[in-house]
């Protein structure tokens, strides 16, 4: 039974990130889930350029990221772009149950430890291919960064600069796969509104990309809480991460069936 709680936790909160109608935002309590205003529509060609290349830096060093969405959502990991190598924990909390997934990417293998699912002192090997397309454990081969920053920034016609370090306007999140938490079936139920989503993005002093919170769409009339990343600790030392042959064993077929897969 344990094993059922695991999985269906897993598929349910880890990919849906601050999608758990089960913790709705309080009406009469503002937060920082109240919808940010809409970017302009009258793009700055400068703006975008700018944020385009701190983003781009993400492909060519290692750094540490931290994703939160509300209580129920967190995800820390360390990246290592050139040395196609990460590391990362992902946390969900559903309304009874809590599950931490550990994950390590090696090239174009994944490996992850899931309770209930791997043996202690194991880690389990996952065939991607078997899995719908946007399905993110927290990292997912060919994409080194769980919030796939530079593709969901190329989304974006309308980027404007708030101030020297500072920008905003809006996604299109039905051009983006591989967002960890938001998988495709959720971005299908969020609509048209999926194709305006606010966003705002923080520069570092050397200009590289420090922060990007995007305000994920309303689900049934309640409103989420916001997705937040944060970039750190650029150039990091990533140690080595791959498991040895005798710690490895293939995920269960229930597994990829939970997770939509086949």
């Amino acid at each position: 039974m344990r094993t059922r709680s695991v999985l269906a936790l897993l598929a349910a909160t880890a990919l849906v990130a601050g999608c758990d109608p089960a913790s709705p935002t309080d009406p009469g309590t503002p937060s920082s889930s109240t919808p940010t205003e809409s970017a302009s529509t009258a793009a700055d060609p400068a703006a975008a350029q700018a944020l385009g290349q701190a983003t781009a830096a993400l492909g060519n060093t290692s750094f540490k990221v931290t994703m939160t969405s509300g209580p129920g959502f967190k995800l820390t990991g360390q990246m290592d772009a050139p040395g196609g190598k990460a590391s990362a924990e992902m946390k969900a909390t559903g309304s009874n149950t809590e599950i931490t997934v550990q994950t390590r990417l090696i090239g174009q293998d994944l490996y992850v430890q899931v309770p209930g699912v791997t043996k202690a002192g194991t880690w389990t090997r996952i065939d991607m291919s078997r899995l719908p397309e946007g399905a993110n454990l927290g990292l997912k081969p060919g994409q080194i960064d769980p919030a796939n920053t530079a593709q969901l920034l190329s989304s974006t016609t309308d980027v404007t600069q708030s101030s020297p370090r500072e920008f905003k306007g809006t996604l299109d999140l039905t051009k983006a796969s591989g967002l960890a938490g938001v998988d495709q079936l959720t971005i299908q139920k969020y609509g048209s509104t999926a194709q305006k989503v606010p966003f705002t993005a923080g520069l570092d002093e050397q200009g590289r990309l420090s922060a990007l919170t995007i305000q994920l769409p309303a689900v049934n009339g309640q409103q989420v809480e916001p997705l937040e990343v944060l970039y750190t600790d650029y150039g990091v030392t990533v140690p080595e991460l791959k498991p040895a042959a005798a710690e490895v064993v293939e995920a269960p077929a229930d597994l990829y069936s939970t997770l939509g897969g086949k």
